[in-house]
């Protein structure tokens, strides 16, 4: 796999930062390739554990499924907008902050019981928290699932921090084409 130079390595993100996103991040938009060669991206609940991104789907066939089994490349997305913000005098001149991380490893099916058990464990308590009002780590549809481990082979962390207020727009003016004007 390359391993394009990062361009903008101002903005990379600790491991600790990449950890803590993976951890808490709500959704992330999974990629895979079909046999046509056409790109296919699905939006996946999931949880970071052991190292690994775990995720679930239906057992019936569709194209996550077939993408994986023809190839377990994937690309996984995981992304956090922030407030927007100017930094100069034109329009053009704004951001946002904003935590993204893509990562490329590979997908496996995950068939065994026990361990589709520590998945659902793992995503029920990240999703739904500690209920005591039901019975712990009981999935009577476990055959109706498929879940899926990517291993990661590459991963890149960004971010974007919101300025202090003294250095936006209008106090600061850091306008990216200054001698531009709108007349």
């Amino acid at each position: 796999m390359s391993s394009p130079t990062v361009r903008r390595a101002d903005k990379l993100m600790s491991q600790a930062m990449v950890d803590e996103l993976l951890t808490t991040g709500y959704c992330g938009h999974l990629a895979t390739v079909g046999e046509d060669g056409f790109p296919y991206v699905c939006p996946l609940l999931y949880v970071w554990l052991d190292g690994k991104i775990w995720l679930h789907n239906t057992r019936a066939r569709g194209h996550l499924q077939d993408n994986v089994r023809h190839d377990p490349r994937v690309c996984f997305e995981v992304s956090l907008p922030g407030q927007v913000f100017a930094y100069g005098r034109y329009e053009c001149d704004t951001s946002i902050e904003y935590q993204s991380i893509v990562l490329f490893g590979r997908a496996a099916v995950i068939d065994d019981d026990p361990s589709k058990s520590l998945f659902f464990d793992a995503l029920m308590f990240k999703y739904r928290g500690n209920d005591s009002t039901r019975p712990k780590s009981f999935y009577p549809r476990l055959d109706g699932v498929t879940v899926y481990a990517l291993t990661v082979e590459r991963i890149t962390g960004k971010h974007q921090v919101l300025p202090a207020t003294e250095m936006q727009w209008p106090v600061a003016d850091h306008t990216k084409s200054p001698e531009a004007s709108p007349s």
